[in-house]
């Protein structure tokens, strides 16, 4: 989890590590519906990182209607999050093809800003 929580403090993200692997910070949606709205982005960073990469963001404010069933990015697949609290929504997004990246937190944001962009 350090490892990945350093990668987005060089990438300049202030970023405030919580309690059970959580850490969360501010950011501003640079594409998209949501151009220029400041969000929390939070993320569960698994213990085997880079190994694996979150599971997918958690935000807040909700930006999208929950809507659990399994379906296609935007809409299908976001969930209360508990884990975070009642202003937030989890986006059940997993990295595809993570193995091929170079599992690093820039290439994982990218793919969360190409998330926010299609939302």
């Amino acid at each position: 989890m350090a490892d990945f929580i350093q990668q987005l403090r060089d990438q300049g993200y202030n970023v405030e590590e919580l309690s059970d692997g959580k850490i969360a910070f501010d950011y501003q949606v640079q594409f998209g519906r949501f151009l220029n709205q400041t969000i929390k982005l939070g993320f569960i960073v698994p213990g085997d990182f880079p190994l694996n990469p979150p599971s997918g963001p958690h935000i807040s404010p909700r930006l999208l209607p929950i809507n659990a069933e399994a379906g296609n990015h935007p809409l299908g697949g976001v969930h209360e999050s508990s884990g975070f609290g009642t202003d937030w929504e989890y986006w059940s997004r997993p990295y595809p093809n993570w193995a091929n990246t170079d599992r690093s937190a820039k290439t994982y944001m990218r793919y969360i800003e190409h998330l926010l962009q299609t939302a």
